[in-house]
This record gives structure tokens, sequence and C-alpha cells, in this order.
């Protein structure tokens, strides 16, 4: 097959995924090679199909009538692709992971993770993603959810978790996911443990 055709199908994949998605080499290797698909990735990017956020990170901006102007990535979508790339496990903290379970509504320009990984920060735009490392008994293990709601927790603290947080809580998440709080937990503090049982309680 001919290195158009694969990039075809390149683009076909990014047109049909959401409007948010972030996409890395490795997303694309069923279609074809590494080095194909990193050309492929380049030439969308030199063409204007697409538009590269970092080195090996890309997006399929849209653009929007309200603010005349392309939409800047989503700094998340962005922060999951960086973990994709160099095959770190993350999750949202502090502020951030506060904000993604409806625990806060303050807006700021930095991203922060948990991460593997070691210690790096990002400038993307207007907005920093910062990965901070932790050692595997906090993030290994765990799904992304249960990880982001501990974080969570801590950030609030065990003195000013109220009723209303933890009802805040319980609505987010699913029936599996509050099952996987109860068995992944079990490696967190005791308190913070405590407290996923009583989101986890029907």
């Amino acid at each position: 097959m001919s290195e158009l055709n694969y990039t075809e199908q390149i683009m076909e994949k990014i047109y049909n995924a959401s409007r948010e998605d972030v996409f890395v080499v490795t997303d694309f290797l069923e279609i074809a090679d590494y080095h194909t698909v990193r050309q492929a990735l380049l030439r969308l990017s030199k063409y204007g199909k697409i538009q590269k956020i970092m080195n090996g990170i890309y997006y399929c901006p849209q653009y929007s009538e309200l603010l005349q102007e392309y939409e800047a990535p989503s700094p998340n979508r962005v922060a999951m692709a960086i973990a994709r790339k160099y095959n770190w496990t993350i999750a949202p903290s502090g502020n951030t992971a506060l904000n993604q379970l409806g625990l806060s509504t303050q807006v700021t320009a930095k991203w922060n993770y948990i991460s593997d990984g070691p210690y790096h920060t990002f400038e993307i735009g207007r907005f920093e993603l910062e990965f901070k490392h932790r050692n595997n008994k906090e993030i290994s293990g765990m799904s992304y959810k249960t990880a982001m709601v501990i974080q969570a927790l801590k950030t609030i603290g065990k003195d000013h978790i109220t009723e209303d947080a933890k009802l805040i809580l319980k609505k987010h998440l699913t029936t599996d996911e509050k099952e996987k709080l109860l068995q992944e937990g079990k490696q967190t503090t005791m308190w913070v443990y405590n407290v996923l049982k009583e989101i986890s309680e029907d």
C-alpha cells in the first residue's frame, strides 16, 4: 500500500474521532509502522489538515464561530496523549482533580497530574501541564477514576471533606467505578479508604 493510502486512512480515523481527541503516533500503528505514521502526521500537519501541539502530538482544530478562531486543544486530552507517548500512568491531582469531579469551579492555567514517570512540565499555548512523580503505591494498579478520586480527597484534606462533597462524588461515579474504588483503594491511607467506602455505599 502506498504512503498516500496510509495517510488517507489516518486522516479518516482522525475525522471519525471525537472533536476533542489528541493523537500520538502509536494511536495509528494498526494502520502502518511507526516511521510511516510519523511521516503521514507530519505531512498532514504541513498541509494544515491537523495541527502539531508538540513533538509527536497532534489534534484536529475546530473553528469556533462564536470566538471567530480555532479552538485550543483540551488540556486533559493533551495530558493523556503525553502519557501514551511516554508510557506513563497518570491521574489528575490538586485543583485539576477537583474540577474534573465537579468539586470546584476554579479556573486555572496550570493542570496538575501525578505520574509514575519523571517530574516534567509542558507549556502548551495558554496553559501548563505539570506531572509530579509519585511512587507506584499511589497510582499503579488503579483505574484513572480511582486515582483521581483519591487525589481529590487528599487535596481537600481529612478535616475538610463535607457531606456535600461526598454526595457530589457519589453522583459522579458509576456503579462499576464505585466497585473499583473499594477494590483498588485498599492500598491508600485508612482515612481516605473510609471516605471511599462511604462514597461507594448505595
